[in-house]
């Protein structure tokens, strides 16, 4: 019976082992003498201890049982897929029964199932956000993975970002730069995998990895390597002793993150694609077409709520002076920092956008009364009146702003910025550094009754 690959197991009618043959321990990683006495049950997988027991008492009942599967937590705490035969003897109140090791077995159809999940998976979400809560669910179905982020790499921040990250106690990490002491900032910056235990280090839940949860015995991750370099990390973590991760684990892991990594890079770079088709390439604001997408938007809402909204037009006054004498390296700067300084004096509710050269809209909703506009126009206006240090050159300028009001003086987008830019170039003539409400009459003021203020 010894010589037998598959494990003979008897089990009395308390649910313990009072034999089991050699290839117990192939199997199992105990000796006969360590399972020999001990209840069946505590062996099982925790997931699986109810279905187990359910089985176990039909085989006590008369019925036999065939190609029963479920898994067992080894003594070096992997997890194995065990298939059973089992009866039950009447005369010796036992149950006798056959282990066969099937890990193997499961882990070739769980990877070829997952590739094909996977596949359909890239190629039908939506986002990314969609893509990792699938491939989270298929990767739960091939290890213990109930507690799974994903680490994102920006290159041109040097930052990396958490966009999916579900865990059992804790919150997802903030963004943090790529030498930070995150073990996934680690494996990004290495491009190898990287398992730790709880006693590695004095254990992994010390200060400075804000990417392992207080408490956690297990960490597995494994870098997302995409053609243009790694871009990510995709990480399981337990919070229980008895799963370990093995370097099994990480050649399936591994696998998973190979068909992931290039759908990353695919959505990646169509949210690229689809940002820069939108915003201005030099100081990353809204474009022409963005903006007024924006404004017709914010338009529609006012409407409905009756609520008032504010647009300013804006030139920078010298511009053009700065750009013949300090040359367009220093008027790029100036544009960015100008872009940086605008941004800084409004809410993230509203929008700065760059229509071309020197000019910038802004869209501010939720204006309660028109002289708030004309503060945050005035707020701008200092703001941008502040010295800039360019490349080594102190540069003095000051903005022209003009200021058209919903729904004082139009509800068409249009219209609105043509008002605007009439105030702006009104203030320009006055001097500039100014800012200039528009004088257009308004269809307000010739149907009162049409909009509530």
């Amino acid at each position: 019976m010894d010589l037998l690959l598959d494990a003979v197991c008897v089990v009395d009618m308390q649910g313990r082992f009072v034999f089991v043959s050699a290839a117990c321990e192939q199997i199992f990683g105990y000796t006969p003498e360590e399972m020999i006495g001990r209840p069946m049950i505590d062996f099982v997988f925790a997931e699986d201890r109810a279905v187990t027991l359910q089985a176990a008492d039909k085989v006590v009942a008369g019925q036999p049982l065939l190609h029963f599967e479920n898994r067992y937590v080894r003594k070096d705490g992997q997890v194995v897929h065990i298939m059973w035969t089992a009866r039950w003897s009447e005369a010796d109140q036992v149950r006798v029964a056959v282990a066969r090791d099937i890990t193997e077995r499961k882990r070739a159809d769980a990877m070829q199932a997952a590739l094909y999940k996977i596949s359909g998976a890239a190629h039908a979400a939506e986002d990314l956000a969609v893509l990792f809560q699938q491939i989270h669910r298929i990767l739960d179905c091939l290890l213990p993975a109930a507690n799974c982020f994903v680490a994102l790499y920006d290159e041109g921040k040097d930052e990396l970002s958490f966009p999916y990250h579900v865990d059992e106690f804790n919150p997802a990490p903030a963004s943090q730069k790529a030498d930070s002491a995150a073990l996934s900032a680690q494996v990004i910056r290495t491009g190898q995998p990287l398992l730790a235990a709880a006693d590695d280090d004095g254990g992994l839940a010390g200060q400075g990895r804000p990417d392992v949860g207080p408490g956690a015995s297990n960490w597995l991750g494994v870098p997302l390597h995409a053609k243009k370099g790694v871009v990510g990390a995709l990480v399981v973590q337990s919070y229980r002793a008895e799963v370990r991760y093995t370097p099994k684990d990480i050649e399936l892991l591994q696998f998973v993150a190979a068909q992931i990594a290039p759908a990353v890079e695919r959505k990646q770079m169509e949210v690229w694609l689809q940002h820069i088709a939108q915003h201005d390439p030099l100081t990353d604001l809204p474009n022409r077409e963005l903006f007024h997408d924006r404004l017709q938007t914010a338009l529609h809402l006012a409407e409905r709520n009756q609520t008032r909204l504010a647009l300013l037009y804006l030139d920078l006054d010298r511009f053009k002076q700065v750009n013949d004498t300090l040359g367009h390296p220093v008027g790029d700067l100036l544009l960015q920092e100008a872009a940086r300084r605008l941004r800084e004096c409004v809410r993230k509710s509203d929008t700065v956008g760059r229509v071309g050269g020197d000019e910038f809209l802004v869209l501010l909703n939720g204006v309660a009364q028109p002289d708030q506009a004309l503060s945050i126009a005035d707020k701008i206006r200092l703001a941008l009146g502040r010295p800039f240090d360019l490349a080594g050159h102190t540069v003095q300028i000051s903005p022209s702003i003009g200021v058209a009001l919903y729904p004082e003086h139009s509800d068409d987008y249009k219209q609105l910025i043509r008002y605007a830019d009439e105030a702006m170039y009104d203030a320009k003539k006055d001097g500039g550094n100014r800012s200039r409400l528009s004088a257009r009459p308004g269809f307000l003021n010739k149907d009162p009754s049409r909009h509530r203020t």
